[in-house]
């Protein structure tokens, strides 16, 4: 009764004409292959995201942290340009941090889920989601859908860290097969 003034909206067709996205799923002992795609498709001229569940190690949850990430990454990557980008940087630091991403600075963003909305970067074909086990499907969908938004063949690796339970399986398998 409370909505009862409404019209239904009804969505009957794609929002966008996007590339398909290719998705894997891959242990984190195979991550030296992800660094060596993402590698390539930045030789391409491509960027990619990557983006972990925590912004610093915590002793309570055993996942991954972006501060960390960031370092790792910046090694495996090294020398190309890679950005940080997390919920503690204050509101100007962050537009910085996007600004030098969009204008293709940095050719990979470690990030956390603050790129989960709102974030168009057509050049960004890759995303590489660590401790994807830590989320949710609707989060998993939200994060791949901020590549795919350019003219070129993108792809999302989810990788997790072994072991992975039969929900976490399960969830994996519905996003990669989706």
């Amino acid at each position: 009764t409370i909505y009862g003034d409404l019209e239904v909206s009804t969505i009957d067709q794609k929002p966008r004409d996007g590339v398909k996205i290719i998705t894997k799923v891959r242990p984190k002992t195979k991550l030296k292959e992800a660094a060596k795609f993402l590698r390539e498709q930045i030789e391409e001229g491509r960027q990619g995201f990557i983006v972990y569940p925590l912004i610093e190690e915590s002793a309570k949850v055993d996942a991954g942290a972006a501060v960390k990430g960031h370092a790792e990454w910046s090694k495996l990557l090294a020398p190309l340009e890679v950005g940080l980008l997390h919920g503690k940087l204050s509101p100007e630091e962050k537009e910085d941090v996007m600004k030098r991403f969009r204008a293709g600075r940095f050719d990979a963003l470690v990030s956390t889920t603050v790129i989960e909305v709102g974030v168009d970067v057509p050049n960004a074909s890759l995303m590489v989601i660590e401790n994807a086990q830590r989320f949710g499907l609707s989060q998993l969908h939200q994060l791949r859908g901020r590549v795919g938004r350019g003219a070129n063949k993108s792809s999302c690796i989810l990788v997790y860290s072994p072991p992975l339970g039969e929900y976490g399986q399960a969830r994996l398998a519905a996003l990669r097969q989706s």
